[in-house]
């Protein structure tokens, strides 16, 4: 029972470190440190499509699976086994890896416009001023 929670729990992980590859760069427009953690991932997903080294979390997964007698994921990994396929046919692999490239380049562009409108944007008063004093004379 533990190891099927386990490795279902690693399976939501990397559902959500995916959405974040993916989407992460606009949760940064709302807090720009987001994007540190956010630009790491994008790293480790480019080492991981590379094929330079396995994930943890798909031997953390293949480990729980195996221990709840379950079958491991397929040869290439998480997205194989639970994306490509099932969320597109796998004959557009390269046009959805190709679109979510162009996601992820479109959140940092609009995290760097929105950066530099602060940059250049005038300091707000507070407003303590604006309006005179009850009885005060002008």
């Amino acid at each position: 029972m533990i190891y099927r929670l386990v490795w279902q729990a690693t399976m939501v992980a990397h559902f959500l470190v995916i959405a974040y590859i993916a989407l992460g760069g606009f949760l940064a427009w709302w807090r720009p440190r987001l994007i540190w953690p956010h630009l790491a991932l994008c790293a480790w997903g480019l080492v991981q499509l590379a094929g330079l080294v396995e994930c943890p979390l798909t031997a953390l997964e293949n480990w729980g699976r195996a221990r709840a007698g379950e079958t491991g994921l397929l040869p290439g990994g998480f997205i194989d086994t639970y994306i490509e396929g099932a969320v597109y046919p796998e004959a557009y692999v390269w046009h959805v890896r190709l679109a979510v490239i162009a996601v992820v380049l479109a959140s940092w562009a609009g995290l760097a416009i929105r950066i530099r409108r602060r940059r250049t944007r005038p300091a707000r008063t507070t407003g303590t001023s604006a309006a005179p004093e009850p009885g005060a004379s002008r």
